[in-house]
């Protein structure tokens, strides 16, 4: 019974979130809620969901200070300078603008929105497009795939689902991918490759003058008075340096990950905005996003911990066990690695992450495997889904580009495939996954 009902709670959460019928942060509250008093767990709800989000309150608080101090970053102007030189290093290649395209996207997607990636990459390198007469279709590929890599960080969404999910850390999950990530943006760079040797034989090397190299390199990192104010131009070493340490200390875990971004936070917005307002007003412009993602999480700390604590998630795994052949039980983890690419285009995250995976990580333990083997698998489907239907910033990116929804389902559907396929294989040659 308990089996029927978890299955049951998984499916009425996974049908009020893709229909629309509630937000994934209601959902994740009310659904089991509902389902532990049908459960006839109604005096125990309180404990469980507290328990629940015990687990996961260390996880949304890195979240919450890891959105912060990217946030700060990009005010202050960290790739400003990066996008400038590459304007100028490119100059009429084709073959140079695309693959510094990719650079350019995956470096700014390491604050792990996609929202601000497509913003800052469209509006930096559109006009040198444009001018060369590239395909705008290839620069929302560039995008897109860099994106579809970078957003495995644990700030970006889905690592930081399964943390919460699997109660995990960073060492366990992600700092092991780190190097199916570097192998998923060579693959980026090598289509980048590929499509600009195409570009460069239909329109060849095409001079720019001096002077319109300047227009183009200085009207993609102008902004209004306001926002050219937040700049700190002669910050900018140290805020590299301070993010380059950041990154050091996430791969090393010389401090738990919470107390890691705590520190780089407060650091950086004394130091670029010393100024008690100026603090207040860059804490409130990114507030919203942070509040949107961290909510998330502990909702699905209620979630999960209903789930634990009723043992609906125990059972799950067990009937799943029984109706998985016993030649397939040990090779879970690639199963599930192949498998996130359908499910995380044509499902979200949310579905995904706090309805699914839970129960494959469960049934996967059955088998002996563990369950940090299951999270790690799931991401790596994750270049896909960044051209789900689900994933509300591609409109935007197709918007700005000026290209075709369906045609760019088509033209890059291809490559984000490959992109998955290099990691999984990655993951299975180096142990990560095993098979």
């Amino acid at each position: 019974m308990l089996a029927l009902l978890g299955f049951l709670m998984v499916a009425v959460f996974m049908y009020l979130i893709m229909s629309k019928r509630l937000s994934a942060l209601v959902a994740l509250i009310v659904v089991p809620v509902v389902f532990a008093l049908i459960s006839g767990f109604g005096t125990e709800i309180g404990d469980m969901m507290l328990a629940g989000i015990k687990k996961i309150a260390p996880t949304g608080i890195m979240l919450l200070f890891a959105i912060l101090y990217f946030g700060v970053m990009m005010d202050a102007g960290l790739f400003d300078p990066l996008i400038k030189k590459i304007v100028k290093m490119v100059k009429g290649d084709p073959l140079k603008v695309i693959v510094g395209t990719a650079i350019l996207a995956t470096l700014v997607a390491l604050d792990g929105d996609g929202t601000t990636t497509y913003m800052i990459t469209v509006t930096a390198m559109l006009p040198l497009y444009r001018r060369l007469g590239i395909r705008p279709m290839i620069l929302a590929a560039m995008a897109m795939l860099s994106l579809g890599v970078m957003n495995m960080t644990p700030w970006g969404g889905p690592t930081a689902r399964v943390m919460s999910v699997l109660h995990m850390d960073v060492s366990e999950i992600f700092v092991p991918v780190i190097p199916m990530m570097i192998g998923g943006i060579a693959w980026v760079m090598i289509v980048a490759c590929i499509l600009g040797k195409q570009e460069r034989k239909r329109l060849g090397i095409i001079e720019i003058p001096d002077e319109d190299l300047k227009s183009l390199a200085g009207q993609e990192v102008a902004a209004t008075d306001e926002t050219a104010a937040l700049k700190r131009p002669r910050l900018i070493w140290f805020n590299l340096l301070l993010t380059a340490a950041l990154m050091i200390g996430l791969i090393t875990s010389f401090l738990p990950l919470p107390t890691l971004f705590m520190l780089a936070f407060a650091i950086a917005l004394f130091v670029n905005y010393p100024k008690m307002q100026d603090q207040k007003e860059r804490i409130a412009a990114h507030a919203a996003n942070a509040l949107a993602t961290v909510s998330m999480v502990f909702a699905a700390g209620i979630f999960t911990g209903i789930l634990t604590e009723t043992k609906m998630i125990d059972a799950m795994a067990s009937t799943l066990v029984s109706w998985i052949p016993d030649s397939l039980g040990s090779h879970m983890p690639l199963l599930v690695a192949l498998t996130s690419m359908p499910f995380t285009y044509f499902m979200s995250n949310d579905a995904y992450y706090f309805g699914i995976v839970p129960i494959l990580a469960n049934a996967a333990a059955a088998y002996g495997i563990d369950p940090a083997e299951i999270g790690r698998a799931s991401i790596l489907g994750q270049p896909l889904h960044v051209l789900s239907p689900l994933f509300a910033a591609q409109y935007l990116l197709i918007g700005m580009v000026g290209v075709d929804y369906a045609e760019t389902q088509k033209f890059i559907l291809k490559w984000a495939f490959g992109t998955s396929i290099v990691m999984i294989a990655l993951a299975l040659l180096t142990g990560v996954i095993s098979f």
